[in-house]
């Protein structure tokens, strides 16, 4: 095959699923086979579980963003933007450039991994004060905001603003909810030394959460496990519990009471991203509905995986559980990589497709220092024997030796030194809240993919 017909693969998105993909096409097919394209806003593929801990100033944001142009060897082209729509009829994908200019991408097999968004309600004020924790982003944003609110608290002369300031609420008891409020808990309790005007006593950090478990993936002794560990802390837990409403000075709560606050930090859940909505295929619950091959039911060469993907779950059929679709999780994800790139080649091929079947290998929940619990393959793990098994899962997971070798060592130097509680000044300017980092209202709907796309060649602006 010359250049020119060469199959167009077009992968959207640089998560664990998207990233998982490319490099297995890679290594499977030969330059000549195939014309590999990665659409990615940014040329980084970001381990997020670790979030938690690049907000704490445990690791540094380089440390968990592995960045897609270190090698030479790989051969995949990168497109600087974000996919906004998808003509399925056209094969075609609209992409908005970083450049803010909209352009046809045409392609003849995609991959659709573009991951996920933060989950939002209609609650007065959400968006416009809370925090989210879903790109690096945030996590070094919030950083910067809790310390700032330490120095601010030192620096009022106020009771009732320095209280206000002193008081944080995360909303969201799932894992990045937990991990993020026992993470960011143990960075005040730790920076509260070095400011002697402060009463640590009154630093309050609230976990709320609408259901009536933290992580009931965990189980029950597990979960009160890790609520113990919190509570110890001086953490306030309530659930069953959510936002009524969020001001710039205070949110209240649905069973009434009003926290002082000027910390919100909503970790309620994930939905799909926009981009699936584009489509106008079957979606369930948000996610676009595909076979457990991971391919779109009645288009030819599209493939969908990862966050945004309702993968029907083999493993848990094989024992009987109807209707089972796999969690949005990154091992997920990883896997999901391999087996939609080996579909892919498959078909580029002519062979058949596999499906995929994988069963979870567990959880585990760092709640910082040496606090974690664990259920690997099954067995409860508490304490350090949880967090050796915590870092050693995400440490085996990175992806490169330089990533693996910076976040060892960022693990090490904390546990010697501890943290410096600097802050880097992304609080010089204007406040940056949910609702301005994930773009959510760059999409098109369907019927303006169809327009756009009919209005211009591929490749045009």
């Amino acid at each position: 095959m010359d250049t020119v017909t060469r199959p167009r693969i077009l992968v959207v998105g640089a998560g664990f699923a998207g990233v998982g993909c490319v490099r297995r096409l890679e290594r499977q097919l030969a330059a000549s086979e195939a014309e590999i394209t990665l659409v990615t806003p940014f040329a980084y593929q970001l381990y997020l579980p670790l979030l938690p801990q690049v907000a704490s100033g445990v690791l540094t944001p380089q440390s968990i963003a592995l960045s897609l142009r270190r090698s030479k060897k790989y051969r995949t082209r990168i497109i600087p933007g974000g996919a906004i729509g998808v003509d399925l009829k056209a094969k075609v994908c609209v992409i908005r450039t970083i450049t803010d200019e909209i352009v046809n991408e045409p392609y003849d097999y995609i991959v659709l991994a573009p991951g996920s968004v933060t989950r939002t309600f209609d609650i007065p004020g959400l968006t416009e004060h809370a925090f989210g924790m879903k790109t690096l982003a945030e996590a070094a944003y919030v950083r910067d905001h809790v310390i700032s609110q330490l120095d601010l608290a030192d620096a009022s002369h106020d009771p009732a603003e320095r209280a206000s300031r002193l008081q944080f609420v995360v909303v969201g008891g799932g894992y990045a909810g937990t991990e993020t409020a026992a993470c960011l808990q143990l960075l005040t309790h730790n920076a509260v030394k070095r400011y002697p005007r402060i009463d640590p006593a009154l630093i309050k950090w609230h976990l709320i959460d609408i259901a009536p478990k933290l992580m009931p993936e965990l189980g029950d002794k597990l979960g009160s496990s890790a609520q113990d560990v919190l509570r110890r802390r001086g953490i306030d837990i309530s659930l069953g519990v959510s936002i009524a409403k969020a001001g710039p000075e205070e949110v209240t709560f649905t069973d009434g009471r009003v926290i002082p606050t000027r910390t919100l930090i909503w970790t309620a859940g994930v939905v799909a991203s926009p981009l699936i909505a584009t489509l106008g295929a079957q979606t369930l619950r948000g996610r676009l509905a595909v076979t457990s091959h991971l391919d779109l039911p009645g288009q030819d060469g599209v493939f969908a995986l990862g966050d945004a993907a309702a993968v029907p779950d083999e493993a848990k059929a094989a024992n009987g559980e109807e209707a089972a679709v796999c969690p949005p999780t990154a091992q997920h994800a990883m896997r999901q990589g391999k087996v939609v790139a080996d579909n892919v080649v498959a078909k580029l091929r002519g062979r058949p497709t596999r499906p995929y079947v994988h069963k979870d290998l567990g959880l585990v929940v760092d709640l910082g220092g040496t606090d974690a619990v664990s259920k690997p393959l099954g067995i409860e793990l508490r304490g350090l024997p949880a967090q050796a098994v915590a870092r050693g899962y995400h440490w085996s997971a990175l992806r490169t030796g330089v990533a693996k070798a910076r976040v060892l060592t960022n693990w090490t130097l904390n546990a010697v030194a501890g943290d410096d509680f600097v802050r880097t000044g992304f609080q010089a300017r204007r406040p940056a809240k949910l609702k301005d980092f994930e773009y959510t209202d760059s999409y098109l709907t369907p019927e303006q993919v169809r327009a756009h796309v009919e209005g211009s060649g591929p490749g045009s602006g």
